[in-house]
């Protein structure tokens, strides 16, 4: 199991370096000059020149690449701010506790009405219940997100006036961006969890389970659900995925101080190395997610738990006859 986490943690740093050759590769081609938003369009080609040194500009892309990549692996280095000329870095990680509270909570939510949802449809197949909960998992896997975000504030925040439209003053104020994040993951996992459920229920220690006069709940959440959830773990961190680029839309558009609205910020003001540093941060944090997620699935199924085992005892094996 060790061998096979640090094996993951390795494939991280090509992960990592294709993030950053894309994001680079965009901030070059894309038009505008972060020297403008810096001296201003009026500035004296001098003004121009100084500004293009400090900033690093006048090298070429490559030795950047080189330069930004090195310091990040070596340094935690992710440059400096051409806006307020403050660590990267730091900018992010004030905000990143945020950005990640919103992910959590939209991804507990999604789980928390996916996993009924998901059980009842199976359970209740081809009925009119599976119909509704299906055709409302494919609706809000549909609708786009910024969308939902809009309804939801114009609804609850300019009808009714019952929520606030923006910021994170209180727990009332993470109700909407949670619930615009959060519903739009509940259709595929729902759908996850019933096509497993509908899977496990087939399963001949099922029949035995009922054949022994165990009421249906019993048979349905201890013995159905708990193997229904392996793919649905495996789910989990795609979920997470999606949840933190929902995130980036919510914080834009409700006005919530994350990576987000701090990487959109970036990109209004050409502001490169602030948007590179936010999506390596984004990357590395779905890397790490995927990895726990591989682990808890390998401690859960107990398949994967003794292909492990078998393949260390193996080893062991041949150690000792060599």
């Amino acid at each position: 199991m060790l061998r096979y986490i640090l094996k993951r943690i390795l494939w991280m740093i090509p992960v990592v370096i294709g993030v950053l050759l894309i994001v680079f590769t965009l901030s070059v081609i894309t038009p505008g000059d972060p020297v403008d938003n810096m001296v201003g369009p009026d500035a004296t080609v001098e003004a121009r020149e100084a500004a293009r040194e400090e900033m690093g500009l006048n090298q070429p892309v490559y030795v950047r690449f080189v330069k930004y990549v090195w310091g990040v692996f070596t340094r935690l280095d992710l440059g400096t701010s051409y806006s307020n000329r403050q660590p990267v870095a730091k900018e992010i990680m004030h905000r990143f506790p945020v950005t990640l509270k919103l992910t959590l909570a939209s991804v507990i939510v999604a789980l928390a009405i996916a996993l009924p949802l998901g059980v009842l449809s199976a359970v209740k197949q081809y009925s009119w219940v599976d119909n509704i909960t299906m055709a409302s998992a494919l609706f809000f896997v549909s609708i786009p997100q910024f969308w939902f975000a809009l309804m939801l504030l114009l609804i609850f925040s300019v009808k009714l006036q019952i929520l606030p439209a923006s910021g994170i003053n209180g727990i009332r104020s993470w109700i909407l961006p949670v619930a615009m994040i959060g519903v739009g993951n509940v259709g595929n996992l729902a759908r996850v969890t019933r096509s497993s459920m509908l899977e496990v229920i087939r399963q001949d220690y099922i029949r035995t389970a009922r054949a022994k006069g165990q009421r249906k709940s019993v048979v349905i959440f201890k013995h159905g659900l708990r193997n229904a959830l392996m793919p649905v773990i495996a789910n989990v961190g795609n979920t997470i995925g999606v949840s933190l680029g929902g995130a980036v839309v919510a914080e834009s558009i409700f006005s919530i101080p994350g990576v987000g609205q701090f990487m959109l910020n970036a990109i209004n003001s050409r502001d490169w190395p602030s948007v590179q540093g936010g999506i390596v941060v984004l990357a590395i944090t779905f890397s790490i997610v995927m990895l726990l997620v591989d682990i808890v699935y390998t401690i859960v199924d107990p398949r994967l738990k003794t292909e492990f085992q078998a393949r260390a005892k193996t080893k062991r094996k041949k150690g000792a006859a060599a």
